[in-house]
């Protein structure tokens, strides 16, 4: 072993090496520092008041555990008067790895799970994962929101309890930008106060018809358009459709009942994309036809669908007032409900055609934080929880650890 080896090898840079020892299967460096500064001034001229024993854990060598031992000099310096302990460069204050090991435990928890890193390195779960949160907190935990121009916002459940996050995301880098406890107005306050700080010009907000997140945006961004999304507004048509078949299921007479039995992910699903190997248009058909009041609802379902396909505002706006004029006209209170829903939101609808955004990114985001919480089996610390998510951008590998 060299000094120039302990630097190459090990980023050990500024130290001399003295000797080896083996303990236990470990290897044990000692070192000593090339030349000694205070830490306040750095002027080398100090004088030597005791010393300090320490040990890092350093990269390992052919599977073997290797540590770095100095005794850390504690000077007195003729500049400035402090009398301190010299300042350890290849360690941070207060840790017991170097940063070259914290490095290494980084690399790989991007490749497996903390526990299987913890194992491989001969180091409990908390130090990796310790490791692993300090440098997600440095790069993540106050992300950019000068240049947000169009976003997205939306909750999500992470616990059982009606435990929620709301999750805002940058829809044009693709990044989720702020992570907040809860759900409503409340947990978006400290995402205001930012934009705010940053002067950001919001153009579009994408969301559901959430009246907490209209009044939440309305007050702090006044000058941004809020685009309804149109998942949102097609899955609350789903459930109205599906809550139509359940009543009448439940009112119909046997054969009635095993008409409609099965048919509603037939009702659901997009015309096109009906299996025809399996009858499933057929058996749609005859529970349409045997239902009249289900059949009104279902081509109403997709006659919604067009809302989004028309050639401009001004044409989706004629589109708009016909659908709610035609579901007013029956007699099916779901299409009632539905359209006084739709018409209450009209101006949010329409600024699909000035932006036409959704918060579809935002779902597959949150199909990525629920992949990523079940194979972790859950995360106790939630404050790393919103690290992860915040990072999750960067996840080019497996969602693990």
């Amino acid at each position: 072993m060299s000094t120039s080896l302990l630097y190459h090898g090990l980023g050990v840079r500024g130290y001399r090496y003295r000797r080896t020892f083996f303990q236990g299967g470990a290897l044990l460096f000692v070192i000593e520092p090339a030349h000694m500064r205070c830490s306040s001034c750095g002027s080398r001229d100090v004088l030597r008041r005791g010393a300090h024993a320490r040990t890092w854990k350093t990269l390992p060598i052919g599977g073997k555990p290797v540590f770095l031992s100095m005794s850390v000099p504690r000077v007195e310096c003729r500049r400035c008067g402090l009398v301190r302990y010299i300042t350890v460069g290849f360690a941070d204050e207060r840790r017991t790895y170097t940063k070259s090991f914290a490095r290494y435990a980084r690399e790989l928890v991007r490749l497996t799970t903390i526990k299987d890193a913890a194992i491989h390195l001969g180091v409990s779960w908390d130090v990796v994962k310790d490791i692993q949160k300090r440098d997600l907190t440095r790069r993540f935990a106050r992300p950019p929101v000068a240049r947000l121009r169009r976003i997205a916002i939306d909750e999500i459940a992470v616990r059982k309890g009606h435990t929620y996050l709301t999750v805002v995301l940058d829809l044009d880098s693709g990044a989720v930008v702020f992570v907040g406890d809860g759900k409503g107005a409340e947990a978006l306050e400290p995402f205001w106060k930012r934009l705010k700080r940053a002067r950001s010009t919001v153009q579009a907000v994408a969301m559901d018809m959430s009246p907490a997140y209209i009044s939440a945006v309305r007050t702090h961004l006044p000058a941004a358009a809020i685009v309804f999304d149109r998942f949102h507004v097609v899955k609350l048509m789903n459930e109205k459709l599906s809550d139509l078949r359940r009543g009448l299921q439940r009112e119909a007479d046997m054969l009635g009942k095993k008409m409609l039995k099965g048919t509603r992910w037939l009702l659901l699903k997009n015309p096109e994309n009906l299996n025809e190997t399996r009858n499933e248009r057929r058996k749609l058909d005859e529970a349409l036809a045997f239902n009249k009041p289900l059949a009104e609802a279902y081509y109403m379902k997709e006659q919604l669908r067009l809302f989004w396909q028309q050639p401009d505002k001004e044409t989706a706006a004629r589109f708009l007032e016909r659908w709610c004029q035609w579901a007013w006209a029956s007699d099916i209170k779901i299409l009632n409900d539905m359209a006084t829903t739709l018409a209450g939101h009209r101006w949010g609808l329409l600024s699909w055609y000035d932006y036409p955004i959704s918060s579809g990114p935002l779902e597959g985001t949150n199909n990525k934080i629920k992949t990523m919480k079940r194979q972790a089996y859950g995360y106790r610390d939630l404050d790393f929880f919103k690290l992860k998510i915040l990072a999750l951008h960067e996840a080019t590998y497996a969602l693990v650890g």
